[in-house]
């Protein structure tokens, strides 16, 4: 049986909420960078350029003390926790400690505090917890903790649908499409698109939030679905919302799709999106 010190997540998820806040994925910025050289509206052009800048200030030129948010909208903190069989926290409960490294990084981070502890009266709880943990139990003795910080622009733009299962791969095109047309530039694009498809409600939803934790730009292992991510972001881009949604043919930088078993009556689909700081961090113990 491995141990695992409470305090030790603490620090972690300190660490982590940030670094996720302040530091662009590598990845995003290669897509960026792409996404410039493929661009032929000049206004588009210019914002890509000025969200690379955003980016390079928010990093504080490798000094950490001098590090800023990527976007003031420091977002609800979302974990994907999967915990090994073997694994015991000393000292504390697992969800106990990612509140306290919430608590702590958007404190020590001057990282904006958005959580209101009820949804109607709205009081500010004031340290941006409770996080949302979705814990998975795996087999082994590891640890492995994944954060993301989602904002409410892009959040809210969030749709889900039951379609009927004659309506099939074509319907569930359609509906992505459909959902970002409408979100048009609330998400701040360019846009990482979430897609979950099956389950039943709740899970397809938390597929789609699962989904932008791939690594930017990856393909789905399953190569239909990567032709479907793949014809999604093309369809996308030639939607013309753009960069900050002022026109442009860089409306999504990537399209991910995760799947799951369904119900034979059912075809659920959800699409959860990124703005274009797409805000995320790992780390296993």
């Amino acid at each position: 049986m491995k141990e695992i010190q409470f305090d030790a997540i603490v620090a972690a998820v300190r660490q982590m909420c940030i670094r996720g806040c302040t530091l662009a994925d590598p990845r995003l910025l290669e897509l960026l960078a792409a996404a410039r050289r493929g661009e032929d509206n000049e206004l588009a052009d210019t914002i890509l350029g000025q969200i690379e800048e955003n980016a390079r200030i928010a990093a504080g030129g490798g000094d950490e003390s001098q590090r800023r948010p990527l976007c003031q909208d420091t977002g609800l903190a979302v974990f994907f926790v999967e915990t090994g069989s073997d694994v015991r926290i000393v000292g504390g409960e697992l969800t106990d400690a990612i509140n306290r490294g919430v608590a702590q990084g958007y404190r020590d981070g001057y990282l904006r505090k958005s959580v209101v502890g009820d949804p109607v009266r709205r009081a500010n709880t004031g340290d941006n917890t409770p996080a949302i943990v979705h814990l998975r139990l795996v087999s082994g003795d590891g640890l492995r903790i994944r954060y993301a910080a989602k904002g409410g622009g892009s959040e809210n733009m969030s749709r889900i649908a039951m379609l009927k299962p004659a309506d099939g791969i074509e319907g569930v095109k359609d509906f992505v499409v459909n959902a970002v047309a409408e979100a048009g530039g609330n998400p701040c694009p360019p846009l990482v698109v979430g897609v979950g498809i099956g389950g039943d409600f709740e899970q397809c939803a938390i597929l789609a939030k699962e989904s932008l934790f791939r690594p930017l730009g990856d393909p789905s292992g399953d190569e239909f679905y990567a032709g479907v991510e793949s014809e999604l972001l093309g369809r996308i881009n030639s939607l013309g919302i753009g960069p900050m949604g002022l026109g442009g043919s860089t409306t999504a930088l990537a399209v991910h799709v995760l799947t799951a078993a369904c119900h034979i009556a059912s075809l659920p689909v959800a699409v959860n999106l990124n703005c274009h700081s797409s805000r995320h961090e790992e780390v296993r113990l």
